[in-house]
């Protein structure tokens, strides 16, 4: 896909996100927004993935750490062709394998089952230490939110990944600068993030998470680091896309009635 091409999977992802989440009437469509972009380039350009054989070796497998952003990550799936996309609308539903934080037993192409925050990001980093035990040749990639990087067991699996050498392991923070109770530092300071992971053995890069090409190239300069784990700081807007949820905490896990879900439609350029 060229750039134009992924900025409008994104739209659709961002719509198909929030539709489910309308029929749940409950989910977290804030980082789901802030996190479609980098999802949507991951899933349609960057990894190397089969939707017909989810499992296929050597494929590279991506961690969503912030599990409660799922339905952006469902969305894609369903838009790569993992599942129909009309299935969105039994997210959270009793019997879905559509749940409300990712089941890897249940969802195809879901590599991890996350939620618990800090834990998705430390298996990350356990599946890129035993794909270079196996010499597998796949990537891992992780997304962590910038309020889970106030886990101490993210900070612990970091460690662990520079001491491997993990350059098969890509971490993504998506920094929207909020959390539920509020503003990322206000409730607990973790900036500056990238003087962090450069100390604990990192390679760092930032770029802007809303511009497409800006996405890919950071990418590219990751997918090209050795020797070390590269963390890309990527600055987003929490329920980027619709006027009304943008940079609002209390769009952190609400969900939109008809009327609101119409206009995030609309203003996404989707069809009602």
């Amino acid at each position: 896909m060229n750039v134009n091409e992924l900025k409008q999977t994104a739209r659709k992802v961002r719509i198909d996100a929030l539709r489910g989440i309308h029929a749940a009437s409950s989910g977290h469509p804030g980082g789901s927004l802030s996190s479609a972009d980098i999802i949507t380039a991951l899933y349609f350009s960057v990894m190397n993935i089969d939707p017909d054989d989810p499992h296929m070796k050597g494929r590279d497998r991506f961690v969503l750490s912030k599990g409660h952003s799922c339905p952006a990550l469902y969305a894609a799936l369903a838009n790569r062709g993992y599942f129909d996309p009309d299935e969105m609308l039994s997210f959270r539903r009793l019997g879905s394998f559509l749940q409300g934080h990712p089941n890897m037993d249940k969802c195809p192409g879901v590599e991890m089952s996350t939620g618990s925050l800090g834990q998705g990001f430390s298996v990350a980093v356990g599946m890129a230490i035993a794909g270079k035990m196996d010499g597998d040749s796949g990537r891992v990639f992780t997304m962590t939110g910038d309020g889970e990087l106030q886990e101490g067991i993210i900070w612990e699996a970091a460690l662990s990944a520079a001491k491997h050498g993990l350059d098969n392991l890509i971490a993504i923070v998506d920094w929207n600068n909020l959390q539920i109770d509020g503003v990322v530092d206000t409730v607990k300071k973790v900036a500056p993030v990238d003087e962090k992971f450069r100390a604990f053995g990192w390679e760092v890069f930032s770029c802007d998470g809303h511009d497409m090409q800006d996405i890919l190239d950071t990418f590219d300069k990751a997918l090209a680091v050795k020797g070390k784990p590269v963390c890309i700081v990527a600055k987003t807007v929490k329920g980027k896309g619709v006027s009304f949820m943008e940079d609002k905490a209390g769009w952190h896990g609400k969900a939109p009635d008809d009327e609101q879900l119409a206009q995030a439609i609309e203003e996404l350029g989707g069809e009602k």
